[in-house]
């Protein structure tokens, strides 16, 4: 979801895109799984442990997390929406999990220390306030460069005008953005692309021209893609996850998972108790072939607090 809406420069083009130094050699980690079985049923637990954890082998792990943004100066300590409370949280939580690949959404400037921390030295990052430079929200794709080489990453606005920065001209007020990476992976010599965006959560009209526009970024690379996001939209019955998933190719990794870690509830549990059934408005999506060994909607609390007003969705993967 988002909130607020930003102020935008008129008439600036964005930045060249950037090449990037080569990645550390790979290192094995180890992964964490729950057995093999049906998916779960239960009602969600908190987490103390990674229900995935670093990625072991050939498998990639994903991870689409909205971390809301800073409202530090609206909300008071011990309010769930106080940012430096819940900056340490965002950290202990991605501490746990380590993706190989971390599509933020909501993230400001100030807010991307707690995400580096969390994730360690070993992590790299691509993208830029949607407003340009370090203003405005990012859709800042993080990931573990002691396994990747970044080979190429741009940005670009989701309007008519996708070279001006802050440019809007869909019907949404709010400036959206898409940043994308290109990677070759060490361990296996695969290059794959991820793909990272949050759609507007005003505007229908928006949130399908973003689909169709991150459709045809998909499918004109000829290589796999991953697509984290917040749709804004309810997978499964909703426009936009039509024009990506149902017409568009992608395979909803939720959907197609070989096993379903956590029972499946709404990713928008605005602090509140995660809902059975509710809408999945957070989207971690491939292209065809990919094999999803897993999949999670992670309500991870410490000491009853969450991290955010929504739940990082991860899938485990295997690209082909």
């Amino acid at each position: 979801m988002d909130h607020r809406s930003s102020a935008a420069p008129a008439g600036i083009t964005r930045r060249g895109a950037l090449t990037a130094a080569g990645a550390l050699g790979a290192l094995g980690v180890a992964g964490a799984l729950a057995a093999p079985g049906a998916a779960a049923t239960t009602a969600a637990r908190p987490a103390r442990g990674a229900l995935i954890g670093p990625a072991k082998g050939s498998t990639l792990h994903a991870m689409s997390f909205n971390i809301r943004l800073d409202r530090e100066d609206a909300t008071q300590p011990g309010e769930p929406d106080h940012w430096p409370d819940r900056a340490p949280l965002v950290t202990a939580f991605l501490a746990l999990e380590q993706p190989t690949i971390l599509g933020v959404q909501e993230a400001e400037f100030q807010q991307l220390a707690a995400v580096e921390e969390g994730l360690g030295k070993h992590y790299r990052t691509v993208g830029y306030g949607r407003s340009g430079g370090a203003d405005g929200e990012y859709s800042a794709i993080f990931y573990d460069a002691r396994r990747l080489t970044l080979l190429w990453w741009d940005q670009f606005w989701l309007s008519d005008t996708p070279d001006v920065i802050g440019s809007a001209t869909w019907g949404n007020s709010v400036t959206r953005i898409v940043t994308w990476a290109r990677f070759r992976d060490q361990r296996t010599g695969t290059e794959f692309v991820h793909v990272n965006s949050h759609f507007d959560h005003q505007s229908e009209n928006a949130r399908v021209r973003s689909a169709e526009v991150v459709r045809d970024l998909a499918a004109g690379f000829g290589l796999p893609v991953v697509f984290t996001a917040d749709c804004n939209a309810p997978a499964e019955r909703s426009a936009p996850y039509d024009v990506l998933v149902t017409d568009g190719g992608l395979l909803d990794t939720w959907v197609s998972a070989d096993r379903r870690l956590t029972p499946d509830v709404g990713t928008f549990p605005n602090y509140g108790e995660p809902v059975p059934g509710a809408d999945r408005i957070d989207w971690v999506l491939a292209t065809g072939g990919t094999e999803v060994l897993a999949a999670t909607i992670n309500t991870w609390t410490k000491d009853g607090r969450w991290p955010s007003d929504h739940t990082p969705v991860q899938a485990l993967l295997r690209l082909t």
